[in-house]
C-alpha cells in the first residue's frame, strides 16, 4: 500500500482526498489494488480525475455503499 500512496502522490493534480479515497478502495480487495496499479501503469499521465472514472467504472465499485430507505 505504501508503494500505491507514493505513486497517488506524484500525480500531477494529486491532493489528500484522492489519496484517501483510492487508497480506502484498494484497501478492500487485493484485486482493486492489482488494477489500481496496472491502470496506473499503463497511463503514466493519468490525472486524479482520470484514476478516479477507472475506478468509478468497475464492476465492484458500488459493493461497499451503504444505501439508506427515503421514507
Amino acid at each position: 500500500m505504501e508503494e500505491l500512496k507514493k505513486r497517488l502522490e506524484a500525480v500531477d493534480d494529486s491532493y489528500f482526498d484522492f489519496i484517501l479515497g483510492v487508497i480506502t478502495y484498494c484497501k478492500r480487495k487485493e484485486s482493486r489494488l492489482i488494477a489500481v496499479m496496472k491502470f496506473m501503469d499503463d497511463n503514466p499521465d493519468a490525472l486524479s480525475s482520470d484514476i478516479i472514472e477507472f475506478i468509478s467504472d468497475q464492476p465492484d465499485f458500488y459493493e461497499d455503499s451503504v444505501y439508506v430507505e427515503v421514507s
